[in-house]
C-alpha cells in the first residue's frame, strides 16, 4: 500500500491533491464544514490512485513487449 501512494505520480495526481487541500482549507474558513468531505475524497482518490470507480477504471500501465 505504501508504494502505491509513493510510485506512479502523474499530473492529474497532484491537481486532485491540491484541490482535495484546497476545498478542505476553503471550507475550514468559510465555516462550510459539510465541504470537507468532497476535499477528503479528492486528497484520497489522489493519495490512493484511484478514480471515482475504484481502481476498475484506471488506466493500465504500459508493458514492455519482447520482438
Amino acid at each position: 500500500m505504501f508504494q502505491k501512494i509513493i510510485h506512479n505520480w502523474s499530473f492529474i495526481r497532484f491537481i486532485r491533491l491540491i484541490l482535495g487541500i484546497f476545498i478542505i482549507i476553503q471550507s475550514v474558513q468559510t465555516q462550510n464544514y459539510w465541504m470537507i468531505l468532497p476535499g477528503i475524497l479528492f486528497s484520497a482518490m489522489a493519495l490512493f490512485n484511484t478514480g471515482c470507480c475504484g481502481s476498475s477504471c484506471s488506466v493500465p500501465l504500459k508493458n514492455k513487449k519482447n520482438d
